[in-house]
């Protein structure tokens, strides 16, 4: 009985996970567009540190669209680093909200 008990709550936690669901359309834009745009400075997996850019999954959208769009952090942001190599690119702010649902 306990083994039975045992399989059915892990089955059922395996079903909560989302981790193997395909993402949404705007996530996959956003997975293009980080592929296309970011991997020359930041690694083309977003969770793992790149050349020069720091890792970016799960970076709130305030500070991708601020650093994308002005080339700033938001105000009371704390970088995770220093550097300011990265230039504004404005003509992606149309963009932001697929990258921002690719990175969280």
């Amino acid at each position: 009985m306990r083994v039975w008990a045992a399989a059915v709550i892990v089955l059922t936690l395996a079903g909560c996970s989302d981790s193997g669901s395909p993402p949404g359309p705007a996530a996959e834009r956003g997975r293009q567009l980080y592929l296309a745009q970011c991997t020359a400075c930041h690694n083309s997996d977003p969770a793992q540190a790149g050349p020069v850019g720091p890792p970016l999954k799960g970076t709130p959208r305030a500070v991708v669209e601020s650093k994308v769009v002005r080339g700033t952090y938001p105000p009371g942001y704390a970088p995770k680093r220093s550097t300011s190599l990265m230039p504004p690119q404005p003509a992606l702010a149309p963009e932001i909200p697929a990258l921002a649902e690719f990175l969280k």
